[in-house]
């Protein structure tokens, strides 16, 4: 049976990281799974949790949160350092998954299923399905070029979700039950070839949160391997649990990411006028963001 090594990096969610250990450990997997916790400097007990309720996850405590790739890449590191050491594979496939995820039965097996039988998807990730029911938009995307995020930034996305041009971020003209390719999953439930990893690298440490996973997703198309989007998977997104902890500097790590993301895949073959403007459109949307969360009630604040 292939083997699967599961990476969850937890940030002061204690209690959600525990029903998230608590589902894979109750909805056993035929594959052979390795769980690794990365605590990214966590205050509320998380470690002292894990240690003691899930002695068999592979636990990682960091002493300072250095965001969301650097405690993957941890992990990451870690286990494919052991397995260079023991030469041979520690792990077949890496999965990202976040603390507020839960897994129901079959899940893990569907994915690494669907792997096994597309040799040549590098990445594939599921239906991430929000409390509410409704889809969380993000778990099918395409890559923010210049067009797609204008698109997306001047509102026309929202206001025509079914049209193929406008809406093609989130990629709400398709049906949530289409198993199609896509650029990019999201990194809250990713599955990924160890392969892969070994061939395109860790991920982008300048990322702190957000944006890491879509650089992964371009660095991995660009190795000529598929990702899709596998509907018949389905995994249970509570979302923003980290977050929401601090809702105005996570705003500001998103619109950093988009500036990190651009200039790196898309900056040197855009005209320099168009660069400007581009850079301009997420400034004034970075302070809209962080202005209309300002005139929230604390209670109501959140990430833009």
């Amino acid at each position: 049976m292939p083997s699967l090594a599961i990476v969850i990096v937890s940030y002061n969610t204690c209690e959600l990281l525990r029903a998230c250990l608590r589902s894979i450990e109750e909805n056993r997997a035929r594959c052979a799974i390795t769980v690794w916790v990365v605590d990214n400097a966590s205050t509320d007990g998380s470690a002292a949790m894990v240690r003691a309720e899930f002695p068999q996850a592979r636990l990682i405590v960091s002493p300072r949160n250095g965001g969301f790739a650097y405690a993957n890449n941890l992990a990451i590191r870690a286990l494919l350092d052991e397995a260079d050491r023991a030469g041979a594979s520690s792990a077949d496939y890496i999965m990202l998954l976040n603390p507020d995820t839960t897994v129901p039965h079959g899940a893990l097996d569907g994915l690494v299923a669907y792997m096994e039988a597309h040799p040549d998807v590098g990445a594939c990730g599921p239906k991430l399905l929000l409390p509410d029911g409704s889809l969380d938009l993000a778990c099918r995307r395409s890559f923010p070029t210049p067009e797609v995020a204008f698109y997306r930034m001047i509102g026309l996305s929202r206001l025509f979700p079914r049209h193929p041009r406008f809406a093609r971020y989130n990629l709400t003209y398709l049906d949530e039950n289409c198993e199609t390719e896509v650029d990019a999953v999201v990194g809250a439930c990713m599955l990924v070839r160890a392969s892969v990893v070994r061939e395109v690298g860790l991920l982008d440490e300048a990322f702190f949160m957000y944006g890491e996973d879509l650089d992964w997703a371009y660095r991995i198309k660009q190795y000529g391997w598929r990702i899709m989007y596998v509907p018949s998977v389905t995994i249970y997104h509570h979302k923003r649990a980290s977050s929401s902890q601090h809702p105005e500097q996570t705003i500001r790590w998103f619109y950093d990411a988009m500036r990190i993301f651009y200039r790196k895949h898309f900056a040197a073959t855009t005209p320099a006028l168009l660069n400007a403007a581009i850079e301009t459109g997420i400034t004034l949307k970075e302070y809209l963001s962080l202005g209309s969360n300002f005139l929230r009630s604390p209670v109501g604040r959140r990430v833009g």
